[in-house]
């Protein structure tokens, strides 16, 4: 059970009479009404209150459940000693000396605030009887709007440490039990009726209204006064226990919550550590991988393909985050990489129907590594930025600026697709495989790296001269097809947990 259906199931009990034990000796709610209508009767002669006009009698069909037989099914407005209606709608001032109780000072948290309360215009005090300023222990039901209707709370007057008068606004509904039974057993058998009241109300999408006609007719199940005291007894033993279900169910759910993210981030960690795989002598060493690599990006700069650049001071000792195993070896980005471009720095025009060529920015990368989306652009717009360099599939498109930085994404094959704004191109070499560097620039090792300085006062940034620099554990190819492999296996199992 949640901590909240545990609650409902008690209050339920409670108001079926299962929760305690029925005690002849206690006598009948019979009697007990008996008492209830010569208090009201004897208010109604004291003209204190109206008589009302009796509401219909309980049918058999109405009845929703069945309770014990010393007990009795009555209408709320027969536990009352003050007309079920609302408050009146106020003239507020900046500042007075009677406060205006307002639905929102019945706090979804269930407690009373009357910190959120606002001030009566003291020139209207003559609308309100003195019977219409709230009690100790009046209940309140909020009577308006989504989200909020048929809430319940109770009011007490150390809710109200200055002690000033207070009226109910015209979005509460004000329930004054008899002085003969148990407020609080009728505060939590309204409790339990929140979820119905909620659904009883009437009116637009946006202003549902919950009448006062309704909550007056409403059947509440009525059981001897000894009995109501064992009931509130119990259930106010109960609810400590609850809300230390409540805590710890909500740091159960927190955890399970952030779970499957932590598995993910320690399982990337573990893979860019060296932990994820073994490692076979057999395959080489990132050393000799790297030497390949320079070679071919050698190749390519002597056939003009790509173009030399000037070197990056070596990776040393107290620079290196973590430890990596024997075969690895340390290289900064620029050296595993073809090209590392920025994007262009101009939004271009979108278009809302497909063009079939294509932006890719900030917003189109997802937290999970993926495309959600691409921007529709024109032939023109295309051609001019991809003049510096054309994307390919396998391309690594990666977020540098705003709330989603440090996202990548691959390419793909089938779509001719370009930078956007606040994003760079990063190209692998034969060797080093895409879908490694994109994992790893995705790694909270890599963000925290290359957000650690971050540039800029308004949107923070990082730049393509810091991606270059960034150091990056480099095993043999072999290796890194068998890291990535297994990623592919566990990362989507974290998922499924969320």
């Amino acid at each position: 059970m949640t901590p909240q259906e545990l609650k409902n199931s008690i209050l339920q009990l409670a108001i079926q009479g299962k929760l305690v034990e029925q005690r002849p000796e206690e006598g009948t709610a019979a009697e007990l009404y008996k008492q209830i209508q010569a208090e009201k009767q004897a208010l109604i002669k004291a003209g204190k209150i109206k008589k009302e006009k009796p509401l219909p009698e309980i049918a058999e069909d109405e009845v929703p459940f069945e309770i014990p037989e010393s007990w009795m099914w009555v209408r709320l407005d027969d536990l009352v000693t003050k007309e079920i209606k609302r408050g009146k709608s106020p003239s507020y001032v900046p500042k007075s000396g009677t406060l205006v109780f307002a639905q929102k000072c019945n706090t979804k948290a269930g407690y009373i605030d009357l910190g959120l309360s606002l001030f009566l215009d003291e020139t209207k005090l003559s609308k309100y009887p003195e019977s219409e300023f709230m009690r100790d222990k009046d209940i309140i039901i909020n009577s308006t709007g989504n989200g909020t209707l048929g809430r319940v709370g109770i009011y007490r007057d150390n809710d109200n440490p200055n002690r000033l008068p207070v009226v109910p606004d015209s979005h509460v509904t004000v329930i004054r039990a008899s002085s003969v039974i148990r407020t609080e057993y009728v505060f939590y058998g309204l409790k339990y009726y929140q979820p119905y009241m909620e659904k009883l109300g009437s009116g637009s999408t946006n202003q549902t209204e919950l009448s006062a006609n309704i909550v007056r007719a409403l059947l509440f199940p009525l059981p001897p006064l000894a009995e109501q005291k064992r009931i509130v007894a119990k259930i106010e033993e109960l609810l400590p226990l609850i809300e230390r279900y409540e805590k710890a169910w909500s740091r159960l759910e927190d955890f399970n919550k952030r779970f499957p993210v932590d598995m993910q981030k320690s399982i990337l960690q573990m893979a860019i550590q060296g932990k994820l795989v073994e490692q076979r002598s057999e395959e080489g060493t990132g050393e000799e991988l790297y030497k390949q690599i320079q070679a071919e990006k050698q190749s390519l700069i002597k056939a003009g393909k790509i173009k030399k650049e000037k070197p990056l001071p070596k990776i040393t000792e107290d620079a290196i985050p973590f430890e990596i195993p024997e075969s690895w070896k340390w290289v900064r980005l620029k050296d595993l990489s073809l090209t590392i471009v920025d994007c262009p720095h101009s939004t271009p025009q979108y278009y809302d129907y497909d063009t079939g060529y294509y932006a890719i920015g900030t917003k189109c990368l997802t937290a999970e590594g993926e495309i959600s989306r691409l921007f529709n652009i024109d032939k023109e717009t295309y051609q001019h930025r991809i003049e510096r360099l054309k994307p390919i599939e396998n391309d690594i498109v990666y977020s540098r600026e705003g709330s989603i930085i440090c996202r990548a994404v691959l390419l793909p094959a089938d779509k001719k697709i370009c930078l956007g704004q606040r994003v760079m191109l990063i190209r692998c070499p034969n060797g080093v495989l895409p879908k490694y560097i994109q994992k790893y620039l995705m790694s909270d090792q890599t963000i925290a790296f290359l957000t650690q300085n971050y540039k800029g006062v308004g949107v923070k940034h990082i730049n393509v001269a810091e991606v270059c620099a960034l150091p990056v554990p480099l095993p043999p190819i072999a290796e890194q097809k068998r890291i990535v492999a297994k990623l592919g296996e566990l990362l989507p199992l974290c998922e499924r947990l969320k």
